[in-house]
């Protein structure tokens, strides 16, 4: 067992025997450790271990079993998502997502500051679902699967008025669409967008906006890939989906 300081984002917690409480915390130096916290609800750590809770972790890590919270510092909150039920559940999935790519204990710091970027941007008042589809389609490759959207998997031209086919894992162009007849007829607007968003800096991110019926198209064809290439099933997911008749019960109350 090592003692380490290092930046890190709680994932979750959950209870574990009586008072005691499991914590799942994606380290910046260290991948993610599950760490047991004896007493939770007495102890000092109970405002740190909350969800998408950022801070300065002193930890003991364990290579196998549960690792230790020590001590910490320099806490930060996402206070504007954790005031919004939308920006919430959005973020809730990018964090649960993270977890389902990544092994425990893999050293990934790019992962780490991509996620707590996108949740900071989030934060700020950037559009949620076009932050959280530019994060789906970056992270695909931690899931194995590498998809070009920039050109046509025959002939490899670009700027053209492309397709997406699951039969060729790729676009096609109109010269190409015959070669296959199940292919996905997508808006051009859609493979435009999501070229951009596999090469988008954050820099770049606060100059996009996307309406609506665009947003929709989006989400269907992100769906319709994680479905056939990742297969992954998340309850947060399903939250998502759900999040417009949730919406309408609540404008009724």
């Amino acid at each position: 067992m090592q003692t380490k300081e290092t930046r890190g984002l709680v994932l979750y917690n959950r209870p574990f025997r009586e008072d005691d409480k499991l914590v799942k915390i994606f380290t910046e130096s260290s991948g993610k450790h599950m760490f047991f916290v004896r007493h939770a609800g007495n102890s000092k750590l109970s405002s740190v271990i909350q969800p998408l809770t950022v801070a300065d972790f002193i930890l003991k890590i364990n290579d196998t079993g549960l690792s230790y919270i020590e001590d910490y510092k320099e806490v930060s909150l996402f206070k504007e998502i954790n005031a919004d039920i939308y920006k919430l559940a959005y973020a809730s999935y990018l964090v649960a997502l993270t977890d389902a790519a990544l092994p425990d204990a893999s050293f990934d710091a790019s992962l780490f500051a991509f996620l707590v970027k996108t949740l900071e941007l989030m934060d700020e008042g950037l559009d949620y679902e076009i932050l959280t589809n530019i994060f789906e389609i970056q992270i695909l490759e931690r899931f194995g699967v590498q998809l070009n959207f920039h050109e046509c998997c025959i002939c490899h031209r670009v700027g053209l008025a492309f397709d997406f086919s699951h039969r060729y894992s790729g676009l096609l162009c109109p010269e190409h669409y015959e070669k296959d007849e199940h292919r996905s007829h997508l808006d051009p607007n859609v493979p435009y967008l999501l070229d951009r968003f596999q090469s988008l800096r954050f820099e770049d991110l606060k100059t996009i906006s996307v309406k609506s019926e665009m947003k929709r198209k989006l989400r269907t064809f992100i769906d319709a890939l994680y479905e056939d290439y990742v297969g992954l099933h998340l309850k947060s997911k399903k939250f998502i989906d759900d999040l417009d008749k949730w919406g309408s019960v609540m404008k009724k109350d």
